[in-house]
């Protein structure tokens, strides 16, 4: 009885179709939460971004009456935003060198 039961064991785990389903299934699961946590990253460097462009225009608001209206305005967000960018990224390079 025993060696019966052994022997059955040993021919699940030799079984290569179920050995392949067993690791299919196992990568599934870890593609789904490597792509889940990708996701959230990039769910919250969009709204980092959103927060930093509405700090920007707000700040331009504030410094220069009425320039909202002006039809070079998102230009200038856009700008600031990207001279912002390039100096944080400026400051992590020389950080890490």
């Amino acid at each position: 009885m025993f060696n019966l039961n052994f022997l059955k064991s040993l021919k699940e785990i030799m079984n290569p179709k179920a050995n392949l389903l067993t690791f299919s299934s196992g990568q599934r699961e870890a593609n789904e939460a490597y792509i889940k946590s990708l996701s959230n990253t990039e769910l919250k460097i969009r709204a980092d971004e959103e927060r930093l462009e509405a700090m920007v225009r707000q700040q331009l608001k504030e410094e220069f009456p009425n320039i909202e209206k002006s039809s070079s305005y998102d230009l200038l967000v856009d700008a600031v935003i990207h001279n912002y960018k390039s100096k944080q990224l400026q400051a992590t390079d020389d950080v890490e060198v």
